[in-house]
C-alpha cells in the first residue's frame, strides 16, 4: 500500500494568496500616486513645488500588500478552527478565567495609583502632559462611552447626536458659574438636570422612529445644538466662545500662586501639576460613578426593560412594558452622564467654544461603543483606552520623522488608522472586543416546576 501524496491545497493557497497581495499592492501603487508621492509646498517666492515622498509611498504599498497576505493566509485556518465542534460542558481555559476574575481589581488599582507612578517614570516636569492628555482625556471618553451605552448598547436606540448633551452640560456649567459665581460641585448636578430634560426633550419626537431614521433624527438635533451655539451670539458669545470659566477648587481652596493657594496652604512649592493630579481624581470619582449607576441600573426593573427593548420592541411591548417611559428614561439616563461629562470638560478648559462638539465626537463616542461590545462596561473602556490613547500616543512618535522626513507628521493619519482599525475589528470581532457578558439577572439556584403548574399547561 503506497503512502498518499501530500495535498496540495496549502501550497495553492499559498500562491493564491501571494497574487492577490501583488494585486493589492498594484491598486494602493495608482491609488497612493497622486495623493502621497507627489506634494506640492510653497516656497519663499509663492510659486508651488513638486516634491516626491517615494519613502512614506514604498512603506505604504509594503504594507497593504503584507495586510492582504496575512488576512488570506490566516483567514483559512481561522475558519477551520471556528467549524471544529465544541465540547458543551468543556471548562473555560485557566488562564481566562483569572483574566476575568483579576482585570477589573487590576484595572481599578493601576488608574488609582497612576499619577503616582507617571510622578516616580518622568518626574515633576513630564507628568503634566501624561496625566493630562492620556489620563483625563481617556477618562472622559471613558465616562462618555458609558453614558451612551445606556443608549445604543443597553436600549438599543441609535444616538448620532450624542455630542448635544456633552455641549449642554458645558455650557450650562459654564453661563451658570460665571453668571451665579457658584461652584463646580454646586452646578455639576445642575448641568446633568438641564442636558437630562434635553434628553427627553429629544426623546418625545422619536417615540415611533427607530433604525436609520431614529439616527437621522439625533443627528439633526446635534446639529440644531451646535447651530444654536454658533448663532446665539448675546447667550453664548458664538465662535469666540465663552473664556474665564471659573475652575474646581479643593474645598474652597484654589489652585493658584497666591497666599491662599493650595500650594502655599499645604506649604508647598507651586506647580500647575497639583491642580491637574486634582482633576484626575475628580474624572476618575465621576467615571467610577457612571459605572456603578449603570450597573445598578442595569439590574433594576427599568434596565430589564432597555434590554427587552433592544431585542424586540414588538415582543416588549405584548410583555405590557411601557416602551414610550423606557426610551425616554434611556436618553434621559444618557443624557445626563454626558452633561456630567461636559461640565467637568469646561471646569478643566477653562474655555469652550462650538468646535469642540462637532459631529466627529459623536462618531468617536459611537464608536467606542460599537468596538467596545454594545453593553460591555470593560470593552467600552478597553476601546476607550485603543482609540483615544492611541491618537495621543502618535503625538509622540517623533523618531519617524527620521524615516519619512522632516515633514512627516503622524497626526494627519490618525484618521486613516482609525478607518483601518474599524475595519480590522469588523473583520475580526464584528461584535465588538467583548461581544458576550453576563445576563442582567439570574437565579442564584435551579427551581423546579410544580406539578400542578404543568397540569394546566402553565409552566
Amino acid at each position: 500500500m503506497t503512502p498518499e501524496a501530500p495535498s496540495p491545497a496549502p501550497r495553492n493557497n499559498l500562491f493564491r494568496a501571494l497574487k492577490d497581495a501583488a494585486v493589492a499592492a498594484l491598486l494602493a501603487f495608482g491609488l497612493f500616486l497622486p495623493l502621497i508621492a507627489f506634494r506640492t509646498v510653497q516656497n519663499m517666492r509663492n510659486e508651488l513645488e513638486l516634491e516626491t515622498r517615494w519613502g512614506l509611498f514604498f512603506s505604504l504599498i509594503a504594507a497593504v500588500a503584507l495586510a492582504r497576505f496575512l488576512y488570506l493566509v490566516i483567514t483559512p485556518w481561522l475558519t477551520s478552527r471556528r467549524a471544529r465542534p465544541a465540547a458543551a460542558s468543556a471548562p473555560a481555559p485557566a488562564w481566562r478565567m483569572a483574566f476575568a476574575k483579576w482585570f477589573t481589581p487590576v484595572a481599578l488599582g493601576f488608574v488609582t495609583v497612576y499619577p503616582v507612578v507617571i510622578l516616580m517614570l518622568t518626574g515633576f516636569s513630564g507628568a503634566v502632559k501624561w496625566i493630562d492628555n492620556f489620563g483625563i482625556q481617556i477618562l472622559i471618553y471613558v465616562m462618555l462611552g458609558w453614558g451612551l451605552n445606556i443608549v445604543v448598547g443597553l436600549a438599543g436606540l441609535l444616538d448620532l447626536g450624542y455630542v448635544a448633551f456633552y455641549a449642554v452640560g458645558a455650557y450650562s456649567y459654564a453661563l451658570l458659574a460665571k453668571t451665579l459665581g457658584l461652584s463646580f460641585w454646586m452646578l455639576l448636578p445642575l448641568a446633568g438636570i438641564m442636558a437630562a430634560f434635553c434628553g427627553i426633550l429629544l426623546g418625545f419626537p422619536v417615540l415611533r422612529l427607530r433604525g436609520d431614521y431614529l439616527a437621522i433624527v439625533t443627528l439633526a438635533f446635534g446639529e440644531i445644538i451646535r447651530l444654536i451655539l454658533i448663532n446665539w451670539v448675546p447667550v453664548t458669545n458664538g465662535y469666540a466662545g465663552i473664556s474665564g470659566i471659573p475652575r474646581p477648587t479643593f474645598f474652597g481652596i484654589p489652585f493658584n500662586a497666591s497666599e491662599e493657594g493650595f500650594a502655599a496652604v499645604f506649604g508647598l512649592e507651586f506647580t500647575p501639576l497639583y491642580r491637574t493630579i486634582f482633576l484626575y481624581y475628580v474624572i476618575l470619582m465621576l467615571a467610577l460613578l457612571t459605572a456603578f449607576i449603570t450597573v445598578r441600573l442595569r439590574r433594576l426593573p427599568v434596565g430589564r426593560a432597555w434590554e427587552a427593548l433592544r431585542e424586540d420592541e414588538i415582543a416588549c411591548r405584548s410583555l405590557g412594558i411601557n416602551t414610550t417611559n423606557t426610551k425616554l428614561t434611556a436618553f434621559g439616563m444618557g443624557a445626563m452622564l454626558a452633561g456630567f461629562a461636559g461640565s467637568f470638560f469646561s471646569a478643566r478648559q477653562g474655555f469652550i467654544s462650538p468646535e469642540s462638539f462637532t459631529f466627529i465626537e459623536s462618531a468617536t463616542i459611537l464608536s467606542i461603543v460599537v468596538l467596545g461590545g454594545m453593553g460591555s462596561q470593560v470593552g467600552v473602556a478597553i476601546a476607550a483606552v485603543a482609540l483615544v490613547g492611541g491618537t495621543e500616543i502618535m503625538r509622540e512618535l517623533d523618531f519617524l520623522k527620521r524615516i519619512f522626513g522632516n515633514d512627516f507628521d503622524p497626526i494627519q493619519y490618525r484618521m486613516l488608522l482609525f478607518g483601518l482599525a474599524m475595519v480590522l475589528i469588523m473583520i475580526w470581532k464584528p461584535r465588538g472586543l467583548i461581544s458576550t457578558r453576563e445576563p442582567s439577572v439570574f437565579l442564584e439556584e435551579r427551581k423546579a416546576i410544580p406539578a400542578d403548574l404543568l397540569k394546566e399547561a402553565r409552566g
